[in-house]
């Protein structure tokens, strides 16, 4: 349990959350490229948040999960966050890094080389 008022510190990673996908997702707009996993990316950016972590969207996500789970405090709310990770890792990221390598190659292994893929 994360006792009070130390779970108010997941008021923070919310913020850095929504932050980091609302940069990203603005980045995607601007870019005129989807921002949805499975269709093709039409521009590879590697400027703001991307430039920290090569999925700062799904790290947005698990990281406002977090946030949520310290609030909350219990245990079995660190489940979520967890889950949401594995799954990204598993089987979004593979499938996305398979695509913009073959759409942007060594244009791709580039920016690989320079960015960690979460953090």
């Amino acid at each position: 349990m994360v006792p009070f008022p130390l779970n108010l510190l997941g008021i923070i990673l919310i913020i850095i959350g929504i932050i980091l996908n609302s940069w990203a997702d603005y980045l995607f707009h601007k870019h005129g490229t989807t921002v949805k996993p499975f269709e093709r990316s039409s521009a590879l950016i590697v400027e703001g948040p991307f430039q920290i972590s090569r999925h700062p969207m799904y790290l947005g996500f698990v990281t406002a999960l977090l946030g949520w789970a310290m609030i909350l405090g219990s245990l079995s709310t660190f489940l979520a966050p967890l889950a949401m990770f594995l799954a990204l890792n598993s089987l979004f990221v593979p499938y996305e890094e398979k695509n913009l390598q073959e759409t942007f190659g060594s244009r791709y292994e580039d920016y690989k080389r320079k960015v960690r893929k979460w953090l």
